[in-house]
């Protein structure tokens, strides 16, 4: 969680259904490309799931999997379920992987303004604002989600940094 007193940094929570697949990716992602950018002072990156099934536990391994083919690590992260009493206050954008995600979160309490869809900033969309689950689903779903998640990622971080 990002220190309250610390008001200079942008906090962006990444939110799926059980913090195991989609969000632990794109935490990843857009920790590494804050990296790249040297920007890495300037914000708090965390992810978590609206559910509590996985709680403690490490990325699904093709998240890992695909994750590692793209050079990032992401096997230190452990699951955490969203905390509707804490996290919309202490984060300023809360950035969920589809419309369900999106629903409970509003459900829950966040404020509309800080809950967006990961999509919304992928400039080459295609109409569905959804990052599908590919929990279910082959591994080949998995390096879909990345590159949906890289464009996504990439899209949001110049979106802030053209608001800062």
């Amino acid at each position: 969680m990002p220190d309250p007193t610390e008001q200079t940094k942008t906090s962006v929570l990444f939110v799926c259904l059980g913090n195991i697949c989609r969000s632990p990716l794109a935490e990843g992602i857009f920790t590494q490309l804050v990296e790249q950018r040297g920007l890495s002072d300037r914000f708090h990156i965390d992810s978590c799931g609206t559910g509590g099934w996985h709680v403690g536990k490490g990325p699904d391994p093709r998240s890992v999997l695909v994750a590692s083919k793209n050079g990032l690590d992401i096997s230190h992260l452990r699951a955490r379920q969203f905390d509707a009493s804490s996290d919309p206050h202490m984060y300023d954008w809360l950035i969920v992987m589809d419309r369900s995600n999106h629903a409970d979160l509003i459900d829950m309490g966040s404020p509309e303004h800080k809950v967006r869809l990961m999509r919304s900033y992928d400039l080459s969309l295609d109409g569905d604002h959804d990052v599908p689950d590919p929990y279910y689903g082959g591994d080949d779903g998995f390096d879909k989600v990345y590159e949906m998640l890289t464009r996504a990622c990439e899209g949001m971080l110049d979106s802030i940094t053209a608001q800062a």
